[in-house]
């Protein structure tokens, strides 16, 4: 799927909301209330109607699409720019191509597509799994005791990242590197019949297996410190592409995020990474926008 897919298959409201129809319902049309059957009314913005509960509605109502005034034809378009664009795409950029009225309009528009990139339901990982953490945002001001500092130590957002190899990236905005977050993120997302957990030798890596019951034997270490990167099979070479890569997008695309909004781009990067060999990112991407709850603009800036 290409812009020029889009604006010849979907270049109206109506064709764009029948495939949503087939992506919400594939059984066909039910009320979101009761989860009766429905019945089409005759009317020009494609209303359903559900006599048993008396609820008129349209395929969009209680989405990600929820209340919003712009043509879904430019919502086809934004999806597919951020599902195809490997380092992100900017709001900016998104209102300048798209021809939308305000930046705050795009924005939101943005926030909304990455929310629907949130999966509830996620796989354990295992095999082999990689674990690393990385840091993004601003130098310390000069003057400031921080400043000139990389790393730990510094005043930047951490964020932990987690890879199977040949499988799934994870990655969250951590709070700190203590052993028991990182315990906390490993028995939320790595299997305990996991064949080996590799690190590399930071002192919270050994006390959070520990606690997240991981036996030492499926623990290896890369001594960092030592300026030893490849020991054999034994390296965090895997997730730090995946922080590559998010990094060239906070410093190329985005160039500023927000702490409070930091999970969401997260979210997106991972969300597209995963999908990355998917022919049908955009309409998997659009399917998990009809099922994605109604974000609000004051629930997003609250």
């Amino acid at each position: 799927m290409n812009l020029i897919d889009i604006n010849t298959m979907f270049a109206t409201d109506d064709k764009c909301r029948e495939l949503l129809v087939r992506l919400r319902w594939p059984a066909g049309p039910e009320c979101p209330r009761c989860k009766m059957p429905v019945v089409r009314l005759d009317t020009d913005k494609q209303l359903f109607y559900c006599k048993d509960c008396d609820y008129q509605f349209t395929v969009t109502a209680g989405t990600i699409f929820n209340d919003s005034h712009l043509p879904l034809n430019k919502w086809f378009l934004a999806t597919l720019l951020l599902c195809e664009a490997k380092k992100g795409i900017s709001a900016c950029q998104i209102q300048r191509t798209l021809g939308i009225g305000s930046y705050k309009t795009a924005w939101y528009l943005c926030h909304r597509i990455r929310a629907a990139m949130v999966e509830s339901q996620k796989n354990m990982l295992d095999g082999k799994v990689e674990i690393d953490e990385t840091y993004v945002g601003g130098k310390a001001k000069f003057g400031s005791k921080r400043y000139g500092l990389t790393g730990r130590g510094t005043e930047k957002e951490i964020v932990i990242g987690i890879r199977q190899r040949n499988g799934e990236l994870r990655m969250f905005h951590a709070k700190d590197v203590k052993a028991g977050t990182i315990a906390q993120y490993i028995r939320e997302n790595v299997s305990k019949d996991v064949d080996v957990i590799f690190t590399d030798d930071f002192a919270s890596y050994p006390f959070a297996m520990e606690r997240a019951d991981i036996s030492r034997v499926r623990h290896k270490t890369i001594k960092h410190s030592g300026r030893v990167y490849v020991d054999g099979d034994t390296h965090t070479n895997t997730i730090e592409s995946a922080f590559s890569l998010l990094k060239r997008g906070i410093t190329g695309t985005w160039h500023k995020v927000s702490a409070k909004h930091l999970a969401a781009y997260l979210e997106e990067m991972s969300f597209r990474f995963n999908r990355r060999k998917n022919s049908n990112l955009f309409l998997d991407t659009l399917r998990h926008m009809v099922t994605a709850p109604v974000l609000t603009f004051e629930k997003l800036t609250a």
